[in-house]
């Protein structure tokens, strides 16, 4: 075990941090391979999975394309929310300040300045995985364990504390959740109001007989 004396970090998360990043370095090698490509393949199977469910709503009336356009904003001020409060949070990587001793999947720590707290992996996730969700219910339920397992990866991986990885995904999932519904309604009376007008065609005129 190495010093838990890191300051404004909750002790039961180094802990955490310590036994998992342990439990990955003993685990068989297909598994850390598995896993250092699976955190980031994970975004863009989380992102593959939001646009079978979007193409499928875009298909339906104005409310249903308006979900499926403004989705995606309310992830990408998600993330925007994460970046701002990982400036004021200016909480360091765990891999540098906890697994100096330790073994870690993850190729290399990121470097100082891009901050741990919270999580843009697992804020990304979590907000697709709801946005997906609120488009099919079908598609979504796909998608929120693997959003799950995308936020767990990155403390298997040794580059964010536990908590950095629940609080990104809480922040994703209510930006989704909260955003989407919201923006949706004034977009769906847009396209309501300027949807193309169906013009039947007038009747031929019968024909005089002669």
């Amino acid at each position: 075990m190495v010093d838990t004396d890191t300051p404004d970090v909750p002790e039961i998360s180094v802990e955490w941090y310590q036994d998992i990043v342990d439990f990955a370095a003993d685990s068989p090698q297909p598994l850390q391979w598995f896993a250092g490509h699976f955190t980031e393949g994970a975004i863009l199977l989380l992102g593959a999975l939001w646009l079978v469910a979007a193409v499928s709503r875009l298909r339906g009336g104005p409310l249903d394309r308006a979900y499926a356009l403004v989705s995606p904003v309310a992830v990408v001020l998600a993330y925007g929310c994460s970046e701002a409060l990982k400036t004021v949070v200016d909480q360091e990587r765990p891999c540098r300040a906890v697994a100096t001793d330790l073994a870690i999947i993850a190729s290399e720590c990121p470097p100082t300045g891009d901050w741990s707290f919270p999580s843009n992996h697992a804020t990304i996730a979590g907000g697709l995985a709801v946005a997906t969700l609120l488009l099919s219910r079908r598609v979504g339920l796909v998608a929120l364990p693997l959003a799950v397992l995308a936020a767990f990866s990155r403390t298997f991986v040794g580059v964010h504390y536990p908590h950095d990885v629940v609080a990104g995904i809480l922040l994703g999932a209510l930006f989704a959740a909260l955003l989407t519904p919201l923006l949706a309604r004034p977009v769906a009376h847009l396209l309501h109001r300027h949807r193309p007008t169906d013009h039947p065609t007038p009747p031929r005129p019968t024909p005089t007989p002669h």
